[in-house]
Parts: structure tokens; sequence; C-alpha cells
């Protein structure tokens, strides 16, 4: 996923440009809004089809111009990349203008690394999901996830999952082999209203696994202690089954 990052604060703007890359993102930069606003048009115009879009993270006190405004004129020209508004302007009032100016998302400084991570992959998702190309199926060894009719199966058998279930294991599998912290699990799947100090995800994880690995010679869900969850594919022939781990 490639991040156009468009922050003045140069402070602000060397933290996210190094925390982004180093979760494997691409990032862009403009410290004003007219280089912003240029940087998110020519991503629009050269986004491939089916990609993964571009997300824009964007201030609002901007030199040159407002992030309001870069809003106000991208979607006057029907540009549709997922913007994320990040301020310190954090009245009601506000966030309610930077809604309905266009943008997608409103997250107040200071804020934490992990939510904004949990809170971009949310909208590349949501974005991604809009697209023909988006794949209907997503599969990771015998486990198949039908996104249109939201109906799992492993090995051929039909799982009998929840409407959270099913949310919980299209975040997993839409990104095989990838570490997902228990904070980014709940901000995605359950959103910012939940007590991010309940055990809920703990509590899940250990629900989907039984549905989908217990019976089988191989687990696909994976814990990583103390970091969070996976779900991968097993290496190779050689690969043996795996201990069940408490979640």
């Amino acid at each position: 996923m490639n991040i156009i990052l468009i922050e003045d604060d140069p402070r602000i703007a060397d933290f996210l440009q190094r925390g982004l890359r180093a979760e494997g993102y691409q990032v862009q930069h403009a410290a004003t809004g007219p280089e912003g606003l240029a940087l998110v048009q020519a991503a629009a115009r050269h986004q491939p089809s089916g990609t993964t879009p571009s997300v824009v993270v964007l201030d609002l006190m901007l030199p040159g111009m407002g992030g309001l405004e870069i809003c106000q004129t991208l979607r006057a020209q029907g540009v549709k990349l997922p913007i994320l508004i990040l301020t310190a302007l954090g009245s009601l009032d506000d966030r309610v203008n930077g809604l309905r100016t266009g943008a997608d998302d409103y997250l107040c400084k200071p804020f934490e690394f992990e939510e904004l991570l949990a809170r971009l992959e949310a909208l590349a998702r949501r974005s991604h999901s809009l697209q023909p190309g988006r794949a209907r199926v997503l599969a990771v060894a015998d486990l198949e996830l039908d996104r249109e009719s939201m109906r799992a199966s492993r090995a051929g058998t039909s799982l009998n999952l929840t409407a959270r279930e099913l949310a919980l294991l299209e975040l997993l599998m839409g990104a095989p082999g990838r570490l997902f912290s228990r904070e980014r699990i709940l901000s995605s799947v359950w959103g910012q209203s939940e007590d991010p100090l309940t055990n809920v995800v703990d509590v899940y994880i250990r629900r989907l696994r039984s549905k989908i690995d217990e019976g089988h010679p191989v687990a696909l869900i994976q814990t990583v202690r103390g970091l969070g969850y996976r779900l991968e594919a097993p290496a190779g022939p050689s690969h043996q089954p795996a201990a069940p781990a408490a979640a």
C-alpha cells in the first residue's frame, strides 16, 4: 500500500515515514498543501486497476492550502482515494466538518501508532472491496472464504461462523502470514467503541481456532506470544502439525 502523507511538522512527518516504512508501506511525503494536492492527483491518475489503493494521511493546518480545501478539491474532481485526516483540531465541529468535506476517517493528535495503522488498513480494505478486480474468494491452504456470500469452508466442509467471526477471518485471510496485533484486530473488526483493555480478541481467536483448526492435522491460525496473531499456510510437506496455542 502506498501512503501519501501531507504533513508540515517535520518531527511528526519523520516519525510517520519511518514507522510506516518499517511496516512495509511505501510513503510519499509533502510538506505543503499544493504539493500534497499534486501528489494525490498524480496517484489517482496512475492507480493501476485492481490494486490496493493509495491512502492519504492529511493534516488540516498546512502552508499554501488547508486540508479541508484539499479534500473539497479532490472530491470535486472525482478523486476517490481514501483520506484520513490527522490533526490536532479535535472538537466535534472540526470532526464533523472534516467528514462532511469528504474525508473517510478522522484521527486526532496525539495518537497511537497502532491505531493509525489499523485505520489505514481498514480504509484500504474498504476502498479495495469496491474495485471490480477484488478477489471474490480468499484461499489459504484448504481454507476458503467467499466474500460475496460470506461463507467459509475448510477441506470442503462448511464452517458455521458468526458475522463477527467471519469479519475476523476475512481480516486474517486478506493478508496471509501477516502478524496482526490485538489492538489492530480490535480496531479493524470491532471499531473504536470497544474498550481497548477487553479480551474480546483473544476470546474470538479461540472460538475461530476451534472451528477452523480442530480436527485438522495442520493449524492455520498462529499465536505469536505478546505480539498478536497470523493465519498462514504450512511451509511445506515437512511441516509438522502445530500444537494448540493458547490465545
